[in-house]
């Protein structure tokens, strides 16, 4: 039995020694699971919590500052955080960078690097575990109250994408990453073969949109998590969600450089990123011009980079639901309105083009017109509201320019009203055309409008073939029908037409570790958020063959003589 009162070693390990003396157990990640969404319905715990939030940030102003190396920084070059459906409301100032601040928060990643690069993956692991329990806990109104005032969701919206789906992306990426490195080629007793999952050298380049929250967090975390440090640009208009998802990180223990928040112009920083010799990759989401610009950025800069920058981008999205004459009408009238109007249509899987069979279209017209007219739209604290406002006066003016083109040029059947005085609101709007060429069939609108082209019932094939060609995004899609060689038809035309296929269901609402996220063709690079696709980018595979017993003789034995 050994004595209380053992002396202690006369010498202390060093700090290397010390970690290589302990027992190096293979500790496994906890088990990820869904986050199961709040109802927020009267007299819930989690509604009396949320309207206490909403109402203290809405009344009080935060100032947000660029964040390098953990320090925060105040340039005094601002711009206002507002509300979308109350735009003379201001939440906040928020602090551009200037080009030193962004080339001294690329130097401040590539120095935090040295060490979190060689943090175990449990340790890394660890970081986003505990941010994705904290958000489930004493974090969740915060983020969703930021969310649903400065990006206009509903307090569902804001549940799915804010709360939800980032503890999904945080703790499932930490178990796909766990699947990813126990995946060791095959060995003998000869010899030991390892794959080495190292993270990539220089830095990664995180460009976020407004309208998920949990893609800031997604965008940002997913090669921290595999070991990169980032820089990370989020939207102006997502700005205030932005800043909590960061200071949830650092609460979490995130050192200080893994990630750099650094809102500004994204022209300039984007300018200054790209031809940084050490870019080390970009993880994207937003338009599909923007990424073509980013794309031709680094092909001119090919020469310049230590490495050949990794890609990763999710861009837009021409949704649609098709129809054949065995669906039924309810299904699907609610399927589109649920698809295209939920956040207002501000989402790149919202379905914004519907084929319907004619001998079906009176039908699945009446019902939507009928649902759409139940819709209330407004301000998102009043939980009775469907809609709040879109994102912002340029949303706002282009989306009216085309449901005025439609009121010329094709029957807006439902909704067609914009008003911007007091905040950027977008009814509900149903458009029906004739010509499958027309342009609200074929661009991106990114807002509440669905246009719907009736179909002859006899051309189901053709229909399925101008549903592929029509337009050049492949991101999701959906079609609904009772009859299965319809559905395998559909599946088999369309294989290309959309990353996330939905059968009987509306095109919206991929869920991490159900429905990995993504498209091709100009809807990006398909690497699927919410997999563990998406973490191999972020990683650059080492292959290690150690021989136990080397060769000590040059010859071999066909050499000899018989």
């Amino acid at each position: 039995m050994l004595s209380t009162q053992q002396s202690a070693p006369t010498t202390s390990p060093s700090r290397s020694s010390a970690t290589t003396d302990a027992v190096a157990a293979h500790r496994r990640v906890p088990p990820p699971q869904n986050d199961p969404n709040l109802s927020y319905g009267p007299g819930s715990p989690e509604r009396a919590e949320l309207k206490s939030r909403l109402d203290a940030m809405s009344g009080s102003t935060v100032e947000i500052p660029v964040i390098i190396g953990g320090k925060e920084i105040r340039t005094g070059q601002i711009a206002k955080v507002v509300m979308p459906h109350r735009h003379g409301h201001v939440l906040g100032t928020w602090h551009k960078a200037t080009p030193d601040l962004v080339r001294q928060a690329a130097a401040s990643a590539l120095e935090a690097r040295r060490e979190w690069a060689s943090w175990p993956f449990e340790d890394r692991a660890a970081v986003f575990l505990r941010a994705a329990e904290l958000l489930t806990t004493t974090w969740r109104q915060t983020l969703n109250a930021a969310t649903m005032l400065g990006q206009s969701k509903t307090a569902f919206q804001a549940e799915i994408d804010a709360a939800s789906e980032l503890v999904d992306f945080w703790r499932f990426n930490a178990g796909f990453a766990q699947e990813l490195i126990g995946e060791q080629p095959i060995s003998t007793h000869g010899f030991w073969n390892q794959i080495d999952y190292r993270p990539l050298e220089g830095f990664v380049y995180a460009i976020t949109p407004f309208n998920f929250t949990a893609i800031g967090g997604n965008l940002s975390g997913a090669p921290a998590l595999m070991g990169c440090t980032v820089v990370w640009k989020p939207a102006g208009t997502s700005i205030l969600a932005n800043y909590y998802t960061y200071k949830l990180l650092e609460a979490a223990g995130l050192p200080p450089g893994v990630i750099n928040f650094v809102p500004g112009d994204p022209v300039e920083i984007s300018n200054i990123l790209l031809d940084h010799p050490e870019l080390g990759g970009v993880h994207f989401t937003g338009s599909t011009g923007v990424f073509n610009h980013i794309w031709h950025r680094v092909g001119q800069n090919l020469s310049t980079y230590r490495s050949y920058p990794r890609i990763v981008g999710e861009t837009g999205g021409k949704d649609f639901i098709v129809v054949h004459p065995s669906a039924d009408a309810q299904e699907v009238a609610v399927a589109a309105v649920r698809g295209a109007f939920e956040f207002q249509g501000q989402k790149c899987s919202a379905a914004s083009r519907l084929y319907v069979p004619t001998s079906m279209w009176s039908d699945v017209r009446d019902r939507m017109v009928a649902m759409m007219r139940e819709i209330r739209i407004g301000d998102v604290r009043d939980f009775r509201n469907f809609m709040g406002a879109v994102i912002d006066q340029k949303a706002f003016t282009k989306i009216s320019g085309y449901v005025e083109d439609a009121k010329q040029n094709a029957r807006v059947v439902q909704g067609g009203g914009c008003r911007g005085d007091e905040g950027y609101f977008i009814e509900p709007t149903l458009v029906e055309t004739a010509d499958p060429g027309y342009r609200l069939l074929c661009e991106e609108i990114f807002g509440p409008v669905l246009t719907a082209h009736p179909y002859e019932d006899g051309k189901w094939r053709e229909t399925l073939e101008v549903v592929d060609r029509t337009s050049p995004y492949a991101l999701t899609g959906s079609v609904f029908a009772r009859d299965r060689a319809a559905v395998r038809e559909a599946s088999t035309v369309l294989r290309h037409a959309a990353g996330n296929f939905y059968i009987n269901d509306k095109p919206t609402g991929a869920v991490v570790g159900q429905q990995p996220f993504g498209g091709s063709r100009a809807s990006g690079t398909n690497d699927k958020a919410g997999s563990k696709m998406n973490l191999m980018r972020w990683v650059s595979p080492r292959t290690i063959k150690e021989t136990f017993a080397p060769a000590t003789d040059f010859r071999y034995p066909f050499m000899s003589e018989e």
